[in-house]
């Protein structure tokens, strides 16, 4: 039977659904103990701010786990508890970056390649804290005359969510914590066995010490000491003015 509140209803579960694919995949950050995870949005936004150098233009970007990964993987160390995975995120393990790239016509391939290569898996690691173990790279086009601008995928906005209580407080308060997030669920939500956190980080920290810093002090305010898992469902880079540009 239809009702007056039907069509409401539809219109926040499509919006809901919407959200959730705008984060993309959700991506292992650091070790197994660490609990952390970042959407692919954000984590690619990075990646395509690192790339600024004249004569390479970026274009398609994803982020996914290696085919095989290599055996020995950091694991959670005996005794301790792993922080469950958020709802539909890859396995952890080492990732590949996939990019596609226009390069400038007097520099060899190769080289051009090369430059671009150690510049996504250099931000991977200090700006992310991501595990990348291959990068594939297949040139698209070479430039012909003024280079085209930088291909800038749509990344996605979360209007943020205010602390309610000692959790949410003790998350907002850590340093490079832009804002609380609630795009799978509330932006702390409180299972059975753990405790998953979402928030937006500042593009200066470093996302996996964030996340980290996050869980220490969601931890300490959790009753009962259950796990605490982090996701970062974007990184906000700040404006020339000191701003961040997260909606609210």
């Amino acid at each position: 039977m239809t009702t007056a509140r039907g069509p409401q209803r539809a219109d926040g579960w499509t919006a809901a659904v919407r959200q959730r694919l705008g984060l993309g995949r959700l991506l292992p950050l650091g070790e197994a103990a660490d609990g952390a995870w970042i959407a692919e949005t954000a984590a690619a936004s990075v990646l395509r701010g690192a790339v600024t150098g004249p004569g390479t233009v970026l274009g398609r970007l994803r982020i996914g786990p290696v085919e095989a990964a290599a055996p020995g993987f950091p694991v959670v160390a005996p005794g301790t508890a792993a922080p469950p995975a958020p709802p539909s995120a890859l396995p952890r393990g080492p990732l590949r970056i996939e990019a596609e790239f226009a390069a400038a016509p007097d520099r060899p391939l190769p080289a051009a390649a090369a430059a671009l290569r150690t510049a996504l898996v250099t931000a991977a690691s200090a700006r992310l804290g991501m595990e990348v173990a291959e990068v594939d790279l297949r040139v698209t086009a070479l430039l012909d005359g003024g280079a085209p601008d930088q291909v800038r995928e749509a990344v996605a906005r979360f209007p943020a969510a205010p602390p309610e209580g000692p959790e949410e407080a003790a998350a907002a308060g850590v340093p490079g914590v832009v804002s609380l997030t609630e795009v799978l669920g509330g932006a702390v939500l409180t299972a059975e066995d753990h405790v998953r956190v979402e928030v937006a980080t500042a593009g200066d920290h470093r996302a996996l010490d964030v996340a980290r810093s996050v869980r220490t002090a969601v931890s300490a305010a959790v009753a009962g000491r259950l796990p605490v898992s982090v996701l970062v469902t974007e990184v906000v880079e700040r404006d020339s003015g000191g701003g961040a540009g997260l909606s609210r």
